[in-house]
Formats: structure tokens, sequence, C-alpha cells
């Protein structure tokens, strides 16, 4: 019968780091690790071996809430429509303004593009590159919007 055992502890401290991207993140930062490995194991590569454990183990048990929506992600996802379709959805040429036009109107024409059963000449490549929540949010955004004059 072989008999395994560790002792293992772990002396440092659990500190809160945040960057421009979300909310904060915990990262351990270990003073000192020791391992006492009663076998015949290499306690150095235990030693990693547990530290990278028992980081994992603290990371997965305080993982960072859920991030609240962006309150402009609707309106950021319109602006990419501006080159063509003007600011806020007024256009200013001869391609149709989007402002004030009912949102079920653009959704169905976007996944008409989106699909292929619409054509066009750069829509259909444009609208492929969204997802269907995404043209749901540009087109209740545009939808709120005041119609062209």
């Amino acid at each position: 019968m072989h008999r395994f055992g560790i002792d293992f502890r772990v002396t440092g401290d659990l500190q809160w780091r945040s960057n421009d991207m979300g909310p904060a993140i915990p990262f351990l930062t270990v003073g000192n690790a020791d391992a006492n490995v009663g076998s015949q194991f290499d306690g150095g590569a235990m030693r990693c071996t547990l530290v990278f454990v028992a980081t994992s183990a603290l990371l997965i048990a305080t993982a960072a809430p859920a991030q609240t929506p962006d309150p402009n992600l609707a309106r950021s996802i319109a602006a990419t429509c501006a080159n063509c379709h003007g600011t806020n959805g007024v256009s200013r040429g001869d391609i149709a303004s989007l402002a004030g036009t009912g949102k079920d109107d653009i959704v169905r024409k976007m996944q008409e593009f989106k699909s292929g059963a619409r054509p066009g000449t750069i829509m259909p490549q444009l609208a492929k590159g969204y997802t269907d929540t995404q043209i749901e949010l540009a087109a209740g955004w545009f939808a709120a919007q005041k119609a062209a004059k």
C-alpha cells in the first residue's frame, strides 16, 4: 500500500484590478507557496500545479458579476450606417433615409438583404455582418428618430 499526502500552504493577497474594458476581476498575488509532498514526486512541479489549481479555484469562485448592457449599444450599431444613410439616419443623397422608418420594415428589409432575397449593391454583404439582435437594436433606434423632412 502506497500512501500519498500533501501539505499545501499559500500566503498572499487578493487584489481587484480593472481596466477600461470591463468590471474589476480578482488577481491572486502569491507571496509564498510551500508544498510538502510525501511521495517521490518533484516538489517544484507539484508546487506549480497546486498554485495553478488554487488560483483557478479562487477565480472561479469569485467570478466577476455580469456586465450591464451598454445603454448606447443601439446607437453605436446604427452609427455604422451613417456613411450611406446619413447622421441619425437622415440621408442627404439618393439613398433612403432610415430615421422614422418603422422598426418592422427595417428588420424585414435587412433580413431580406441578409438572406439574398432582396437585391442590392452593397447591402447584401453588409447585412450578413450583423446578428439578428444587432439588426433589431439598430432598427428600433432608427424608428425612434425624427423622420427626414
